[in-house]
Formats: C-alpha cells, sequence, structure tokens
C-alpha cells in the first residue's frame, strides 16, 4: 500500500443533547491512499456521516488526530483550514440544497474558484463550461438554473463544483441515496471514470453495499460510532466475519457474492448512541450473542489479509 493520503486516528466526537451526551464517534481509525475509494458504510445513526464531517473539519474531534499528507490538521483555523479544504472537496446527498437555486449553474460550479481568488469572471465561465462537459453536461447547461434539471442532472453539478479546484480527496456522502435507481447507476458509474481519468481518492459514504461492492477498494462497517468490520471489499462482501455485516448483506436487494439471498431479519432498533449498552454494542441484536458479548467490548482486531474485526466470535454467523 502507497503513502497514506488521509490518516485519522483515534476519532472520538461528541455533542451535547438534553439529559446527556451523543458519542456520535467512539474511537474511529481511518486511512485513504491516492486514487483509492474507501467507503464506510452502516445504518442511519451508525456514525458515518458524522466521519465524513469530521474529516473535513466540519466537525472538531474531541480527541483522535488527523492528518493529510504528513500534515497535522486536527487543530488548524482560519487560512490553514482553508487551504487544506481547497484539497478536500464534499459531494452532498441532496444535490439541489447544496445549490444556490437563485445562480446560474456556471457560478455555483465556480464559486470556490472565486472564494479563493483563483481566477477572473471568463476564466471561471470557461473553467465551469469545461467541468459541465467532463460530469457529461452540455456546456449550454451553464446558464440555467438548477430547477431545470433532473435530480441526476444536478447531482453531476454538484460533483463538477467539487472538481474545480482539483482536489486531491473527494467526500461523498450518500450521493445516491436520493435518486431514482436508473440514475443512481448513471452518478455511480461518473464516479468510477473519475476516479480511473483522474486519480483522485474518495471517501464514500453510503448504506447499500451493492453500491460500494461496485467501486470501491475498501470497507468500513461502522455500528453505534464504532468501526466493527474492515477490509478489501471484495474479502469483506465475499466473507463477512461480523454478524452486522451478514445481516447488511443479507438485506442487500442487488446481487452481491453471499447478499440478496433468505434475509436476516434484525430484532429490535440501534441502541442510542447517548446510552449505548455494555459490552459490545451490536449484542442487543446480535444472532449469536453469549453472556461475554454482554460485558466485555471487543477490540477492533486483525484477522489477516488486511482485514479486522470487533467481534468474540468472528465469522460464526455464516450468510443466510
Amino acid at each position: 500500500m502507497s503513502a497514506p493520503l488521509l490518516e485519522a486516528r483515534g476519532l472520538r466526537v461528541a455533542f451535547r443533547i438534553k439529559g446527556g451526551t451523543l458519542r456520535a464517534l467512539d474511537g474511529v481509525d481511518l486511512t485513504v491512499t491516492r486514487g483509492e475509494t474507501v467507503a464506510v458504510v452502516g445504518e442511519s445513526g451508525s456514525g458515518k456521516s458524522t466521519l465524513a464531517l469530521t474529516v473535513a473539519r466540519v466537525h472538531a474531534p474531541a480527541e483522535g488526530r488527523l492528518v493529510f499528507e504528513d500534515r497535522d490538521y486536527t487543530a488548524a483555523t482560519g487560512a490553514e483550514l482553508r487551504t487544506l479544504r481547497r484539497r478536500m472537496q464534499m459531494v452532498f446527498q441532496d444535490p439541489y440544497a447544496s445549490l444556490d437555486p437563485r445562480w446560474p449553474v456556471w457560478r455555483s460550479v465556480t464559486e470556490g474558484l472565486a472564494a479563493h481568488g483563483l481566477a477572473d469572471r471568463a476564466e471561471r465561465r470557461r473553467r465551469a463550461e469545461d467541468l459541465l462537459e467532463a460530469v457529461g453536461l452540455p456546456a449550454d447547461a451553464a446558464d440555467r438554473l438548477p430547477a431545470q434539471f433532473s435530480g441526476g442532472q444536478r447531482q453531476r453539478i454538484a460533483i463538477a463544483r467539487a472538481l474545480a479546484l482539483e482536489p486531491d480527496l473527494l467526500i461523498a456522502d450518500e450521493p445516491v441515496s436520493a435518486l431514482d435507481v436508473s440514475v443512481q447507476a448513471q452518478i455511480v458509474a461518473l464516479l468510477a471514470d473519475l476516479r480511473a481519468r483522474l486519480g483522485i481518492a474518495t471517501l464514500l459514504i453510503a448504506h447499500d453495499l451493492a453500491l460500494v461492492y461496485q467501486i470501491s477498494d475498501r470497507v468500513l462497517v461502522m455500528y453505534l460510532g464504532r468501526v466493527v468490520e474492515t477490509g478489501p471489499t471484495e474479502a469483506v462482501v465475499g466473507r463477512p466475519d461480523h454478524p452486522y455485516t451478514v445481516a447488511l448483506l443479507a438485506a442487500t436487494p442487488e446481487p452481491v457474492p453471499g447478499g440478496g439471498g433468505r434475509r436476516l431479519i434484525l430484532q429490535g432498533e440501534p441502541a442510542s448512541a447517548a446510552d449505548p449498552p455494555p459490552g459490545c454494542p451490536f449484542h442487543p441484536r446480535c444472532p449469536i450473542a453469549r453472556d461475554r458479548c454482554r460485558t466485555d467490548a471487543p477490540p477492533l482486531a486483525d484477522r489477516g489479509g488486511d482485514r479486522a474485526v470487533a467481534c468474540h466470535f468472528p465469522g460464526e454467523l455464516a450468510m443466510p
């Protein structure tokens, strides 16, 4: 593996809520190398979007360390953080909400260039046309308003805007979950094409393991603010070790190795991150939980082959 572009170590993020503290991230490690796509998957409330926003330093970690190309930016502020953010750009779940409805598309696409004073108006306009063409939209789209486009086209515009500053890392937070299935496939293909042509590293936040299997190199499975399984995507999807990963795969409607067959129905809802259960956080819903699981939290342990799992009985639950 080449030298990391991004490293996160021991990230802990907590939010004050009425009656207590919500531990959104609880000791999360993450590494992304140049040109690599790393996916983070889990149910709503697992902490995956908080991880993306912490990497982008929208949230500051209470504990832990963030390093980008050997540069520690955990506590970066002001001009230092502004400079760093040129190197990592975000694509959000709702493309319409992330675009100013009053602006023509070319202005939204080049907003970052204007903010950093990197080009004059005419140069920004030319750059917008080039970027729109790169994501599969006609150059004459530049003068239209966001409301004149479909959801998939708006997401292409959002991706073009993220590329305007020529970032090294693209952080895509559920980039297709708000789109129709047929349009999702187009955006997935676009992300794969951009990676092949531009060599951009991507941190992909998703809940769909079929999507993850198509375009990611490695995957982190999160549950209640913790990483419970990680490794090469093909290995994790083909032979999951954690019962939670098995359940996610069994719920996948699309054909992936080991998934989409007979369902494994988890009982109950995820516990609150404000009041996590003792021991393994997954044990109240786990079909193979034993007494040890209810008292001892399993560490994220090396399983070989660049894989790790946080389970006292890894691999014991086979795919249904």
